[in-house]
């Protein structure tokens, strides 16, 4: 199969187990291809584990599963070393966080410091135990599903947790026809787990791969440089967007390019992954939040007055 197909077939895979979401589903593909991470955030039973094992069956990739919860350790996520009296040695069994597709659900129901366990594996693909480095299994890709804060037993993500993440979603309640046809399959039993592969890992890495050679041209990389300075200078915003923030709505621009059939990104792409991208990296002033100001407000105002380029067609 050709890219296009391989990608296409994917989310068609997907839709088979999980009804109305096919923006949700384009997106964590993109977070995928990029090689980023994704925050999943939404009021419980609107589908966010379904959409993580969906994923995660299409490309057969090795799923794991992370129940967090108050009294979660980090042990429990990264693994832990064991004495063997016969061998008399101490041996490491790995934690869950060693797999293809990690599902971390409910992530703002742990402390701080368990969260904080993802924090390497997310940003270097690798965890460290008792001194010693190992690498994880590549393509890693973890999709952490979280509350909304206002509901009790939560734990806010510190900002750091927050800026490992490349898109932040929410996913919604179906419209009424979607809530129906969620009725009728489950009549069926079309569940994730009845979903086979449509890939194999070696194709998805050749697609993040061909993702990374996607054209960028530079009033592209300009434009979204520029956005990014507009939330730091912007009178409500307390916190802007860092540089990683920039490098990673350009690396899933590359990536959403790729999905559209495409070797180069636009101004568009910039525009529609703008909001996923940078909305979970501001904090805005307190008295700007408590004067009604919101981070959404703030994202519009910055692609409104921000200068969008007139792409260059010679460059590409």
């Amino acid at each position: 199969m050709l890219h296009k197909e391989k990608i296409d077939a994917i989310l068609a895979n997907i839709e088979r187990t999980i009804v109305g979401k096919r923006v949700i589903s384009e997106l964590s593909l993109t977070a995928l291809l990029a090689g980023g991470h994704v925050l999943l955030e939404d009021v419980p039973g609107v589908g966010k584990t379904v959409m993580v094992k969906s994923l995660a069956a299409s490309i057969g990739a090795e799923f794991k599963r992370i129940q967090f919860t108050p009294d979660l350790l980090p042990s429990d996520v990264l693994g832990v070393s064991i004495y063997n009296p016969q061998r008399m040695e101490f041996e490491f069994r790995p934690g869950p966080i060693v797999g293809n597709i990690i599902l971390a659900d409910e992530i703002n129901r742990t402390s701080p410091k368990t969260q904080a366990a993802l924090l390497e594996g997310m940003e270097e693909s690798s965890i460290t135990i008792d001194g010693k480095t190992l690498q994880l299994p590549q393509p890693f890709f973890v999709m952490a599903t979280q509350n909304p804060i206002e509901y009790e037993g939560t734990y806010p993500l510190p900002e750091a947790q927050m800026d490992r993440f490349l898109f932040k979603l929410k996913m919604g309640y179906p419209t009424r026809d979607e809530e129906i046809e969620v009725l009728a399959r489950s009549e069926s039993q079309m569940t994730a787990e009845l979903t086979a592969p449509v890939i194999t890992l070696d194709d998805l890495l050749e697609l993040q791969v061909l993702a990374t050679k996607v054209i960028v041209d530079v009033t592209v990389k300009s434009y979204i440089v520029d956005c990014a300075t507009a939330t730091r200078d912007h009178p409500t915003v307390y916190l802007g967007v860092s540089p990683r923030g920039s490098l990673g709505l350009m690396k899933a621009c590359q990536a959403y390019a790729l999905i559209n059939g495409r070797n180069y990104v636009t101004p568009d792409d910039v525009q529609y992954l703008l909001p996923h991208a940078f909305s979970h990296r501001i904090i805005l002033h307190p008295d700007a939040e408590y004067s009604g100001h919101s981070i959404d407000n703030v994202l519009v105002d910055v692609i409104a007055k921000v200068r969008v380029p007139i792409m260059r067609t010679n460059a590409l």
